[in-house]
């Protein structure tokens, strides 16, 4: 069935309501949009399902949540695994509370328990109750740090990492499988309840989460003397992250932890926004403006669903904020905290740091430094869960941190997902522990530099939407795949590798082997002199990354590589 068709069939189908026809009818005459609409059904990512707030089978509507959670409530049952429950949390973005609901009680009608959070929580809030509970599953209603139009779903499985292959792959089968909205089940909320089917949770997981994250500090006694000195300023960003961090920090012992009061309540709209990402400097107005007046040491950000945490800290020097990028902050609590638990004799021998092939190589640096495993996965905080999954079930490797490059870090077991929560308080912990001994944390990131070397880091994004766009991105990707390139900018191509079919290059000696890496659409370079690049279509937005990384002498010397790497990256993508 092509577009039209399908557009033509929600718009006469009894299944569909009247306010959907009436949406639909309102763009009878641009074609375009009806294509955009129709032209593809919403598929599971590297974050699950995502997309813009509309009708059609391109839109996250209640009729493909519907779909999707019928979907897996079928996969569920042939598991046999219904009786263990799935977790539910939503955001603050349009639509979230009332997909949620809609979820759980389809997942009622199946038979199937819903525990849902009485009302918003973060991600890492999520993962955490999934394996507290013992549930089968968990679902996110979030669209991330995307811009207000969309909202999506993540879906979690037992260990509380989002789903991976092959299962992804049934529980979309699962999900084609419906070919009439008819066969998504419902029931009433009254009757879920007297089947002892839907389950309130809320403050006692709260509890139990916060005083878990407690758990990981390890200079409590600096924590509480500092504490009263240093000054901390964080924004949710109109998203779900205040609903903890605020708490969290007062009761470990920070005294002045200024919100932005703009930013405090959660809005779907994000009012004060373009776009609520810490990646974006600009999501930092108003924070940086309230830091300024308190004369704050650090400004936090975390994105709507608080998986993510971006920083800026205050640069005593020049009494300037200076902004990090994910690898940086990451990489500083790494090294506080890997740091910290050598000198106390508590880092495991068989430990592992687990990073992913576009964030920076600094992780091997410290890796090696303390004697951990580094592990490279795919992106995605998926596939840092596997590895986690993997060392729980062999007993062979204790996990230490794990962390991507977009502003997402993990600092124990107790989850499998990124936390930007724990990364707050982790965060907060370092920058007292270094100005107990007269440092800031931008003279820590300097001093991590001076220790390893300036590895310096970026990526772009192509954005090009709708079906020409999606073309245009599989062009791209496969006119890159098939040429030999052997130099990007002023470096040497060493090694090409290309996941998705298995094929490793060495580009000076012709040698050809496998990767060994689950197949995934991703064209890596390993380049001279330390330095690498690649390039991936976005697996939740309409998008082509492009990822670099360089390691300098010096600061400045870094930086200008950067930019010629990345000069000359952008234009071979595009002219290609």
């Amino acid at each position: 069935m092509n577009y039209l068709e399908e557009y033509k069939k929600w718009c006469e189908d009894v299944n569909f309501d009247e306010e959907t026809k009436k949406e639909l009818i309102s763009i009878k005459n641009d074609e375009k949009e009806i294509e955009d609409r129709f032209y593809k059904e919403l598929e599971f990512g590297t974050a699950g399902l995502r997309g813009i707030i509309g009708i059609g089978t391109n839109r996250m509507n209640k009729y493909t949540v519907g779909k999707a959670t019928q979907g897996l409530a079928n996969y569920i049952l042939e598991q046999g695994t219904q009786d263990k429950g799935v977790v539910i949390s939503y955001d603050s973005r349009k639509m979230s509370d009332e997909f949620s609901m809609q979820t759980a009680l389809i997942l009622n009608a199946n038979g199937i328990k819903a525990y849902l959070f009485e009302n918003l929580r973060p991600v890492p809030e999520l993962s955490f109750a999934v394996r507290e509970l013992g549930a089968t599953a968990g679902i996110m209603i979030t669209a991330s740090h995307n811009p207000p139009k969309y909202n999506g779903y993540k879906v979690y499985w037992d260990d509380g990492a989002q789903i991976i292959a092959p299962r992804d792959k049934e529980i979309i089968n699962k999900v084609r499988e419906i070919k009439d909205f008819k066969e998504i089940k419902t029931i009433n909320k009254e009757e879920a309840i007297k089947k002892g089917l839907f389950h309130i949770i809320g403050k006692e997981m709260d509890d139990k989460y916060i005083n878990t994250l407690k758990k990981y500090i390890l200079n409590p006694e600096i924590v509480k003397k500092q504490g009263k000195n240093l000054k901390i300023v964080y924004t949710p960003l109109h998203g779900t992250g205040n609903t903890i961090a605020k708490r969290l920090l007062n009761e470990i012992g920070f005294e002045n932890v200024y919100v932005v009061p703009e930013q405090e309540k959660p809005d779907g709209n994000f009012p004060t926004v373009d776009y609520p990402n810490p990646e974006e400097k600009k999501a930092f107005k108003l924070a940086l403006e309230l830091a300024k007046k308190v004369d704050a040491d650090i400004v936090l950000a975390t994105d709507p669903d608080a998986d993510r945490l971006g920083i800026y800290a205050k640069d005593t020097k020049t009494g300037e904020y200076m902004s990090y990028t994910g690898n940086m902050s990451a990489l500083l609590i790494a090294e506080y905290r890997i740091s910290q638990m050598k000198e106390k004799d508590i880092l495991p021998k068989n430990g592992m740091l687990i990073t992913t092939v576009v964030s920076s190589d600094l992780a091997k640096a410290i890796s090696k430094n303390y004697g951990l495993e580094c592990i490279e996965v795919l992106t995605g905080f998926k596939n840092i869960g596997e590895v986690m999954k993997k060392a729980e079930e062999n007993h062979d490797k204790t996990y230490v941190f794990g962390f991507e490059e977009s502003y997402g870090c993990l600092i124990g077991d107790y989850a499998r997902d990124k936390d930007g929560i724990a990364a707050v308080m982790s965060l907060c912990e370092a920058a007292a522990y270094y100005k107990e001994h007269g440092i800031t944390l931008w003279d820590q990131m300097n001093n991590i530099y001076k220790k390893y070397g300036y590895y310096k880091e970026d990526q772009v994004s192509i954005v090009l939407e709708g079906s020409e766009g999606a073309e245009k991105i599989k062009e791209m990707m496969s006119k890159m795949r098939n040429k030999d390139i052997h130099k990007i900018g002023t470096y040497k191509v060493l090694i090409f590798k290309d996941i998705d079919r298995d094929y490793v290059k060495n580009m000076e000696t012709g040698e050809e082997y496998k990767s060994e890496l689950p197949k995934s659409n991703v064209l890596y370079y390993s380049l001279e002199n330390d330095a690498w690049c690649c390039v991936r279509p976005s697996g939740t937005e309409p998008k082509i990354k492009l990822y670099f990384g360089v390691k300098g002498n010096s600061e400045k010397n870094a930086n200008i590589e950067l930019d010629n790497l990345k000069e000359a990256m952008v234009k071979l993508v595009k002219d290609n």
